[in-house]
């Protein structure tokens, strides 16, 4: 007896029936660890806390600063200007806080997702204006700007999803 595609379907509906997505606390769950270990690295990073995230430096605007209230493709959006512009730097320092943002923006994603409200992932930026010429002038006051910045909106976003933000 030729049993087919229908029977061996039918054969493994129990285990598909079984099988369950990642439930979305646990995302949510890693999303806040991943955070708390983003900013526990920037913490390890000794000149990090010499400059406060609201201080402005000039030529240095193109950083982004802290948003009382983010939502999830916002918060995307911001992850990604800090990734390009770490990627930007020389420094060892942050390449590893570079490869956690990916992971990150890749739970935020998983966290929309969940919402039903996917949002297009922000592939490629502009080239921001003015980074080269920051990062020519003073190289070690740009990462310390950029990461005492990223800081604080990891810490706004860490209380952002407390309250589960919008799309």
């Amino acid at each position: 007896m030729r049993c087919g595609f229908l029977c061996r379907f039918l054969w493994l509906w129990p285990y598909l029936f079984y099988a369950e997505a990642a439930p979305i606390q646990k995302v949510q769950d890693d999303t806040k660890t991943l955070i708390k270990t983003i900013v526990t690295r920037i913490n390890d990073i000794s000149h990090t806390r010499s400059v406060s995230s609201k201080q402005r430096v000039t030529g240095l605007d193109f950083i982004p600063g802290l948003h009382p209230i983010l939502s999830l493709s916002r918060m995307d959006q911001t992850l990604a200007i800090y990734q390009q512009i770490l990627t930007s730097l020389p420094s060892g320092n942050v390449l590893q806080i570079s490869n956690d943002l990916e992971n990150l923006r890749d739970l935020l994603h998983l966290l929309a997702s969940s919402n039903s409200c996917p949002f297009p992932r922000t592939r490629s930026l502009k080239t921001l204006e003015g980074l080269d010429d920051a990062l020519e002038a003073s190289l070690y006051s740009t990462e310390v700007v950029v990461l005492s910045r990223l800081q604080g909106s990891l810490q706004d976003m860490l209380q952002q999803l407390d309250f589960s933000p919008g799309c």
